[in-house]
């Protein structure tokens, strides 16, 4: 039986969390200036708790200022520790900010010059030591000026080595620390970048086989980033959970191939938001379920706030309809039809090997009438999601 609307209530069990940067975002954008005042983190934390967040995530520049000496920062992260205490909320997951500055404006990791490189390595090392000491389980790492827009500019074959040597070296960084911490690449094929490395989820895991600690690294897909691409975000999580690489997760809407749109999860592609959630719920993953999206720049705060919340019901309502249609005897049924459980069964019984497989014309024309009643599954799905059945 689905839950009524208006008994739908996010709770830390559910463990959401969200970016400061989003609640946070001004609404600033090429074409204009913020419509919003901008917000202290604490404001933020306190407010995301109360509407029943877990945790809150953060770039390093988000909590502290780029040029603030060691003593401002040190107040700044204790000033965070005792709001997280005060509220009971945790610090998901942290990255640093290697895109804003203008030092960055040709990459961090990747830049042609390699004062940069060094200087983007030694940032990032720095708050590596902040989220250790905030008991941060993953640090992203978002490439979004690790890239170019012409060919001419850089041998992608020496900027995929000096990204792995980044990445190697803070992997070792964490194991001379004893740092209980993993990192997690997050794809994006391009914005600001024209062409940014690592565009996809089977980039990313095809460059971390290559890195010297592969273990350490893993993923976090962002819904609109694959499907800005023209791609499945529900095929991307699942072969990253299939490679055991899904270490975090971003969700937000997306509305096909145009620019990065950050809508509130759900309000772009519905159905695919559907089949994700069910995907999740399905599978081992743990983590948080971290909203990476920007509330409208034609919001007030109360519209800030109101998005926020937004985000954790639409997961939520999800995962009521995903599972009242797993549970449908004629969802059942049609799965059965379909033979979606003789997926799960391997090719050659035990004992078999491929000598043992034989072809014939006549069981290819056999087996060729068969219809696998697709439709009809998708239909269930769809009238499941409409609150139908």
């Amino acid at each position: 039986m689905l839950t009524p609307a208006q008994d739908i209530k996010p709770t830390k069990a559910d463990k959401f969390a969200f970016g400061l940067w989003t609640v946070g975002w001004q609404a600033r954008d090429p074409f204009g200036d913020a419509t919003r005042r901008a917000l202290d983190p604490v404001e933020s934390l306190e407010r995301l708790s109360e509407l029943g967040a877990w945790g809150v995530s953060f770039h390093d520049d988000d909590l502290v200022a780029f040029d603030a000496d060691e003593s401002a920062r040190r107040a700044r992260f204790d000033e965070w520790k005792s709001a997280l205490d005060r509220t009971g909320m945790v610090t998901s997951m942290m990255t640093t900010n290697l895109f804003t500055h203008p030092v960055f404006k040709d990459g961090a990791f990747t830049s042609n010059d390699r004062d940069v490189r060094r200087l983007a390595i030694a940032k990032t090392r720095r708050n590596v030591d902040y989220a250790a000491e905030l008991g941060v389980p993953t640090y992203v790492m978002w490439g979004g000026r690790e890239g170019s827009e012409m060919d001419a500019a850089k041998d992608i074959r020496d900027a995929l080595q000096r990204y792995k040597e980044g990445v190697d070296l803070l992997c070792q960084y964490v194991i001379d620390q004893g740092y209980d911490l993993r990192f997690a690449i997050e794809p994006k094929p391009n914005e600001p970048r024209g062409d940014i490395l690592l565009p996809t989820v089977g980039h990313a895991i095809a460059f971390i086989d290559q890195l010297q600690y592969p273990d350490m690294v893993g993923l976090n897909p962002e819904t609109g980033h694959e499907q800005m691409a023209g791609l499945n975000y529900v095929h991307a999580i699942a072969q990253a959970l299939w490679s055991g690489k899904l270490f975090h997760i971003d969700l937000n809407g997306q509305r096909g191939i145009k620019y990065d749109q950050d809508l509130v999860f759900g309000h772009g592609d519905l159905t695919s938001a559907f089949f994700l959630v069910d995907l999740i719920e399905r599978s081992d993953y743990s983590g948080p379920k971290h909203f990476d999206y920007k509330p409208m720049r034609t919001e007030d705060l109360d519209g800030v706030w109101a998005s926020a919340e937004a985000n954790m019901r639409m997961y939520l309502m999800l995962r009521d309809r995903a599972r009242s249609f797993r549970e449908d005897p004629a969802v059942q049924q049609a799965l059965k039809a379909s033979g979606l459980e003789s997926l799960a069964e391997p090719t050659l019984t035990p004992g078999e090997t491929i000598d043992d497989l034989t072809f014939s014309a006549e069981a290819a024309e056999r087996l060729s009438d068969r219809g696998y009643g697709y439709v009809q599954l998708s239909q269930l799905a769809v009238e499941h999601l409409l609150g139908a059945r």
